[in-house]
């Protein structure tokens, strides 16, 4: 039985930017020192004269800034081309759902919307850049696979006067299907443009950052692979483990008319008055957003008997509360939040208190119930929820610093309120290469886990607050001896109680008993001569119990070889790197609700996947060639991000990255 492929736009604009690239490589030399130059020939303008000032580091009320990134190291790796470079459990292709593949605490209170699964493609209004530079600055960046993997960058600023600056940033992220087709259809678009202004008072005492964002990101979901009877057969007869659907465009899927679409707009506002010297500085900052999530499919996939495919087959439409033949579940979240504080530092001593305040609304409209058996574009709306909420929050931190030897920090935030108390409070304690962090929390799930009404899950959710205790001891050293070798390792052990889960049929479930993690990480860098090492490790234990799904061990090696040749006119790098994830139950995954929920019925098995690739650096013009997934074959033809998920087979990936100062 075949399944009709998804219908949505052909357009394809690859081709057209790597043309673009390529005329700019080949087409602009004189472009290509991309510095200026007096009469003399001395170099006025380039990456020793450009800074980057973040938000974080004006809070600190220091706006010295950082050099730009003109290193190769991480270049080539694609989990660096997006803006959360955590390890992340994704749908196997760039640009889809995700989320973090090993545990990280929670530090958000209050109302949150609970839709993340873009979270990583977006950019986050404080973590913004501003550049403060002598000369027009402005980049691009292009990446572009065989298999349809697109990454551009653009960004343009400049300094209008001293010290005022504008600049504008634009984004697309595509790839296109791999799975269930042998057409060149798109799979994902997701673009995003930021304009943004830094200004600072003559007298250095006012600073001002705002920026505006917006996020499109489209999705084409296609449910995973549909093992045919005899591959489910065997899939059952293993209990669970997967040796075979790794035909790529000959297997079939689930889903041929379904779409996600995100919208995120956000305007983000930060500036700080210098009251009395360094000790006293008040500050503001507004931010306002907007989360849109709609998810469609005209065409719910049903068997040769009417039995609904791929959804729950609980309702009473068997599958759909609303619709039997189209799903149209919409939301919208808006948040405006005004932070006031005070803050001050001196050589030995940093504070900084705060008070914030909330004001957000949720609603959510979905299908309507007459007629039942409309469908198509025609398809009327109703609302299903209409929530408004109003929170304040108090919150600091304290920090003591003598010289490079001993430092304490306290830092927290607290909702306060009679019935649920909301808080999270984190200490911290170093002195040489060893540190040690005790961190306790308390928070409310989010929304979308207390309520939900769409076509084929609804609930309505009154859950306690999640509660983690976490301590964690951590050494960081270089060691001298016979080479340059640098150690990092760390320990964790965490205790989860209330944890709130996405449960075996999809919907938030709350465990009533304890979880406990014990996380072990190591990491070793290491240089001989020209040749670099940078191995590390991640273990975790209790990530494969009831609500939780982590794998146990997870690995990323490299090694490479650089070195300038042709003199000092290119700068090389050739190496290879190795991942590797051990075998788990990973989490499946909702379209229609854009969450991961745990699953028993899939095993991924443990897998590693080698790259090989060489970058080179000539002037500020980077590039690299990189073959992915190189053992292929060796000793299966493929593997699983997510179950009936599989990522990208062998394929060629192209960068260039290019740097102007003027």
């Amino acid at each position: 039985m075949s399944v009709a492929k998804p219908q949505v736009s052909k357009k394809y604009v690859g081709p057209r930017w790597l043309f673009l690239v390529l005329g700019l490589l080949l087409g602009a030399p004189l472009l290509g020192r991309a510095q200026v130059v007096d009469d003399s020939t001395k170099v006025l303008y380039g990456p020793k004269t450009t800074r980057i000032i973040y938000e974080d580091e004006v809070r600190r009320d220091s706006v010295g800034g950082t050099p730009i990134d003109t290193t190769l190291t991480n270049w080539s790796q694609a989990r660096f081309w997006a803006h959360d470079s955590t390890f992340q459990q994704d749908l196997g292709a760039l640009g889809t759902a995700s989320r973090p593949l090993l545990y990280e605490p929670n530090l958000q209170l209050g109302a949150r919307f609970g839709r993340n699964v873009f979270d990583r493609y977006a950019r986050e209004g404080s973590q913004v850049p501003y550049y403060d530079s002598r000369s027009p600055y402005s980049f691009f960046r292009y990446v572009q696979s065989t298999q349809g993997e697109q990454v551009f960058e653009i960004n343009y600023s400049r300094s209008l006067k001293k010290n005022f600056s504008v600049g504008v940033n634009y984004e697309r992220i595509a790839s296109n299907q791999v799975l269930g087709t042998a057409l060149t259809l798109p799979l994902v678009e997701h673009n995003s443009f930021t304009l943004y202004s830094r200004f600072q008072s003559e007298d250095g005492r006012y600073h001002l950052l705002a920026n505006y964002t917006s996020n499109r990101n489209r999705v084409a979901e296609t449910g995973g692979i549909w093992p045919t009877d005899q591959e489910q057969n065997r899939i059952n007869q293993l209990k669970g483990v997967v040796d075979s659907l790794f035909s790529y465009s000959d297997e079939r899927v689930y889903l041929s008319s379904a779409r996600n679409v995100e919208d995120r707009d956000q305007f983000h506002l930060f500036h700080t008055y210098r009251l009395l010297g360094r000790g006293l500085t008040a500050y503001h900052v507004l931010d306002v957003r907007r989360q849109y999530n709609g998810y469609n499919d005209d065409a719910l996939p049903r068997s040769s008997t009417s039995q609904l495919l791929f959804y729950p087959t609980t309702g009473p439409g068997l599958g759909t509360y609303r619709n039997i033949t189209a799903t149209i579940d919409r939301a919208t979240f808006r948040q405006v939040e005004n932070t006031f504080g005070l803050l001050g530092h001196s050589d030995r001593v940093e504070y900084r208190v705060y008070g914030r305040y909330r004001n957000a609304s949720l609603t959510a409209a979905s299908t309507s119930t007459n007629p039942p058996g409309q469908s198509g574009t025609s398809v009327p709306l109703e609302e299903v929820g209409n929530y408004t909420y109003g929170q304040a929050f108090l919150g600091g931190t304290a920090a003591f610093n003598y010289r490079t030897i001993y430092a304490v920090q306290v830092d927290g935030e607290v909702k306060p309120a009679f019935s649920s108390l909301e808080y999270w409070l984190r200490g911290r304690i170093r002195t040489g290469p060893l540190s040690a962090e005790v961190l306790t929390s308390s928070y409310a799930p989010t929304l979308t886990q207390q309520d939900f009404e769409g076509n084929h899950y609804r609930w309505h959710n009154d859950f306690a607050n999640t509660k983690t205790q976490q301590a964690t001891v951590r050494l960081q050293q270089r060691l001298p001896f016979l080479a340059e070798h640098t150690i990092e390792l760390s320990g964790s052990a965490a205790l989860l109680t209330s944890l709130v889960y996405y449960n075996q049929q999809g919907v938030p479930a709350q465990l009533s008993e304890n979880k406990t993690l014990l996380i072990g990480f190591a990491r070793h860098r290491v240089r001989i001569g020209n040749v670099f090492f940078d191995n590390q490790a991640t273990y975790t234990q209790g990530g494969d119990g009831e609500g939780l799904r982590i794998p146990a061990l997870v690995t990323n090696s490299r090694v490479y070889y650089q070195r300038h040749v042709f003199g000092h006119a290119l700068f090389a790098q050739l190496g290879g790197e190795v991942y590797y994830q051990s075998r788990f139950r990973g989490y499946q995954y909702s379209p229609s609700t854009q969450q991961f929920y745990v699953q028993d019925d899939f095993v991924m098995q443990n897998f590693a996947v080698a790259n090989v690739f060489v970058a080179a650096d000539i002037s500020s013009a980077s590039i690299f060639i990189k073959v992915a997934y190189v053992n292929q074959g060796l000793p299966a033809n493929g593997y699983f991000t997510t179950p009936y998920y599989t990522d990208y087979p062998r394929r060629l990936q192209f960068g260039v990255r290019w740097k102007f100062f003027d």
